[in-house]
């Protein structure tokens, strides 16, 4: 496999003379109002939208029309277990989204464990407003995708439900004089067949998850 993927282009240029001259003059957020404007202030801010024209009218009805550039070679091999070949990409971009995101989708109620619930937190001041654990509710998502894909690629994932020693032997069966796998004196193995299921059970809910906001995975 063999994927890149550059950046979006940039699709705007902007001249930023009147900008710039003024915050040098002025400071950030000290502008006097329009009507206060020196004449030279006016001048390069007519300056600015005659170049902005310009640039609208040249440069930028070109940028309009780049496309991302996007180029993906899978090999056969990539298929041959697609699942976690594809989790290896999934994950560290989840990873990386909940790093930089600046802000959350809605998540259902019945998504997520109570105490996270819209009906958990404390009553809104407005209708409009979203909940306390609005964002809580979207790190929680996250972090139940983060957990399935993670283990998805370890390949040591199952070690914590086995304990002790493995001893299998091969045994004769008199009757149908076929061998048969036994275990052997030395055998103390006991797997976690509950807790086994309950880690099952939470990475196929993730699963589920990440379909359902399959679309609310941006930035």
């Amino acid at each position: 496999m063999k994927v890149y993927i550059g950046p979006y282009p940039t699709d705007w240029l902007r001249c930023q003379v009147f900008n710039r001259y003024m915050n040098n003059k002025y400071g950030e957020i000290d502008w006097p109002d329009d009507s206060e404007y020196t004449k030279f202030d006016k001048f390069v801010d007519k300056l600015e939208s005659v170049v902005q024209s310009f640039y609208n009218v040249t440069i930028n009805k070109i940028l309009r029309h780049r496309k991302r550039k996007i180029n993906v070679r899978i090999d056969p091999t990539d298929v041959w277990s697609m699942d976690n070949t594809l989790a290896h990409i999934i994950h560290p971009m989840l990873v990386q989204l909940k790093a930089t995101k600046h802000g959350a989708p809605l998540v259902d109620d019945q998504d997520v464990p109570e105490h996270l619930r819209s009906t958990a937190a404390p009553p809104k001041e407005n209708e409009w407003d979203t909940d306390e654990n609005h964002f809580k509710r979207w790190d929680w998502v996250l972090d139940e995708m983060i957990h399935a894909f993670e283990c998805e690629i370890d390949d040591k994932w199952e070690d914590q439900f086995h304990s002790g020693n493995i001893d299998m032997e091969f045994v004769k069966d008199p009757d149908s004089k076929m061998s048969r796998l036994v275990k052997g004196p030395k055998d103390t193995h006991v797997f976690d067949h509950d807790g086994f299921k309950k880690a099952w059970d939470r990475r196929n809910n993730a699963m589920k998850l990440f379909g359902k906001y399959y679309h609310n995975l941006w930035d």
